[in-house]
């Protein structure tokens, strides 16, 4: 299982590279290995306003479909059109592949998230 350093993780699997105010939200490598082979992204429109724990959209697996969270409050400012085509590349490069970027509206919300070490702790509590 992959981790990045440098970037924050929710406890949905979500990870959130933050640049400023903006940051790019996806899904991780742990949760594309519990999805399976992901054949379609549900996105949010763009200017779509979104709180911390909303449902942000859904994706669909060969084997399910789950909800995703926002890690964090804020202004939809983009969506990452290439997956409503290539909804794999989610699988292939889960921490290149961003989902939507957004306009974090309270950056103390970043403090609820955890940081690569916890999140790999956490990973490994969940799977025993």
């Amino acid at each position: 299982m992959k981790i990045v350093e440098g970037i924050y993780y929710s406890k949905d699997h979500e990870w959130i590279k933050v640049e400023g105010n903006e940051a790019s939200i996806g899904i991780t490598d742990y949760a594309q290995h519990a999805l399976g082979e992901i054949v379609y992204v549900e996105m949010p429109e763009v200017d779509d306003e979104l709180n911390a724990g909303d449902v942000f959209g859904v994706i669909e697996s060969v084997k399910a479909a789950s909800d995703s969270y926002m890690p964090v409050s804020g202004k939809i400012t983009g969506i990452n059109e290439e997956l409503e085509d290539s909804p794999e590349l989610l699988n292939n490069s889960p921490y290149e592949s961003w989902i939507l970027k957004v306009e974090i509206s309270d950056l103390s919300e970043l403090d609820s998230l955890m940081d690569h070490e916890d999140y790999k702790a956490f990973c490994e509590s969940e799977s025993h």
